[in-house]
């Protein structure tokens, strides 16, 4: 049955559909423009523009393996706090974290678009800062994001780092603690296999992040955002032929079928790229895992810090389940 939407919407709950499909928008489609700019800049008489950026780049280009460079204005943006309220989106706070120390957070599930690490770390509408005062997030991305002209500044600015080793290496070795490194653990793979009402995470296999925080004795924090892979359903046909091409596109690009996640309309449900509304609730767990230096640990170490890990993600899982609506028979599959 089609269901249409009344015909007067509140502006409040239009700025939260506006706020969305911007971040959706810049998501899927926003590397493209940005590179159709730059390349069309070279053919007008703004092609200093292009020529002069380049040099920028150029000079900027191992920023992303070096924590970014982030801008708090932006982090601040009223346009979050909408896209925030669009779901909502709530970070809850179980412990407190030592300024003093480094942390990695891995987050769990990937989802699609990772909806709940992006508005927690990479922009202050749910309040991070104020949570934790004296730490300061970032997040990693895939690498080819930073492949963009202009659009690897504007994602900097939120907070987001290259994913790769020196990247890692280079926030968690800084003085003075008080950093944090997100990764959604699961990557791509678990992104291409997200279900509504699915707990199946990538991680059996996924032991860099336990080396990476073993060799900087960073404490390992296991995140879980309960409801992200419920904003987006699977459809099996795109419809219009648009779309098929975009679908392609972009898994040529990303080798996932985002596309196929689908989605609500505007206002009218006409075939656009939106989430379904419904709460992502982020929880870290209570205490983080203390983790001992180890410059070089030995596989025996890693695995060992692994399935502590595990663990420690299967505890938080189920201490909280019940409060997020899922059913008590429901558990954490790892592959």
């Amino acid at each position: 049955m089609v269901e249409f939407a009344p015909l007067f919407v509140p502006w409040e709950r239009r700025l939260q559909t506006l706020a969305t499909v911007q971040w959706v928008f810049s998501v899927f489609f926003l590397p493209q423009i940005c590179t159709a700019i730059f390349v069309g800049l070279l053919f007008t008489r703004f092609w200093f523009i292009s020529i002069l950026y380049t040099f920028w780049w150029y000079l900027e280009r191992d920023r992303p393996r070096r924590g970014g460079r982030r801008l708090d204005s932006i982090r601040h943006w009223h346009i979050w706090k909408y896209m925030r309220d669009y779901f909502p989106v709530l970070l809850v706070k179980t412990a407190e974290l030592d300024p003093s120390r480094n942390y990695l957070a891995g987050f769990h599930p990937h989802g699609i678009l990772a909806t709940g690490a992006f508005t927690n770390l990479c922009t202050e509408s749910t309040g991070f800062s104020s949570l934790f005062p004296g730490i300061r997030p970032n997040l990693m991305t895939l690498n080819l994001f930073f492949r963009v002209p202009f659009f690897r500044d504007y994602i900097m600015s939120g907070g987001l780092v290259s994913a790769d080793k020196e990247s890692g290496d280079h926030i968690l070795s800084r003085e003075g603690g008080g950093n944090l490194l997100g990764i959604v653990i699961g990557g791509v793979r678990e992104a291409e296999n997200t279900r509504p009402g699915s707990y199946k995470l990538v991680l059996r296999n996924r032991k860099g992040f336990v080396r990476l925080a073993l060799r900087h004795g960073a404490a390992l924090v296991p995140v879980f955002s309960f409801g992200e892979n419920d904003a987006f359903d699977k459809v099996e046909n795109l419809p219009g032929i648009w779309l098929r091409w975009c679908h392609n596109v972009l898994k040529e690009i990303t080798k996932i079928t985002l596309l196929r996640f689908i989605f609500r309309g505007i206002p009218q449900h006409n075939f656009v790229l939106l989430p379904s509304r419904g709460p992502i609730t982020t929880v870290g767990d209570g205490t983080p895992i203390e983790v001992q230096k180890t410059p070089n640990p030995s596989q025996e170490e890693v695995d060992g810090l692994h399935q502590r890990y595990l663990k420690e993600l299967s505890r938080l899982f189920e201490a909280h389940k019940l409060k997020y609506n899922v059913p008590s028979d429901q558990h954490l599959e790892f592959c």
